[in-house]
């Protein structure tokens, strides 16, 4: 049976047995789980970074975005989950499922190739004993 709240629970570590209408935030790990809002009993893993999910917390409530599509699953279910209210969105066609994919790959590349650090070439000059360092970085400034 499709639930239209739901509600939040910060835990330390992912718990083995997960309920039904209780969306475990696991904030060491930046992960959120749930079941699937429809019912059909299937785990949601939702990763928090800069190209998965963000979590929103008022102190009352959570809201996850972007939406929630699971392809993947049978039920295909769709849905958002705001202000721990489940907000159903409509079934998107195989070709949508795969242009947002599509779209989430180039946003991840984009995101990595960004803000990968370019390995540093030391330099002849740059002290390599801790106080040398010290006294470099202090130089610099």
């Amino acid at each position: 049976m499709a639930i239209k709240n739901i509600s939040h629970q910060f835990v330390g570590a992912i718990p083995e047995h997960i309920k039904e209408g209780v969306l475990y935030l696991a904030m060491d790990y930046a992960t959120a789980i749930h079941k699937c809002a429809c019912g059909c009993g299937r785990e949601v893993v939702t990763p928090f970074s800069p190209t998965d999910w963000k979590m929103g917390y008022d102190g009352v409530s959570v809201s996850l975005s972007p939406s929630i599509g699971n392809w993947s699953f049978p039920c295909r279910s769709h849905y958002w989950i705001k202000h721990s209210n489940i907000r159903w969105a409509g079934d998107m066609t195989d070709e949508q499922v795969a242009a947002g994919r599509q779209q989430d790959r180039r946003s991840k590349d984009r995101y990595f190739k960004t803000t990968e650090a370019e390995p540093r070439q030391k330099s002849a000059e740059t002290p390599t004993g801790f106080w040398q360092r010290i006294v470099y970085w202090f130089r610099r400034k």
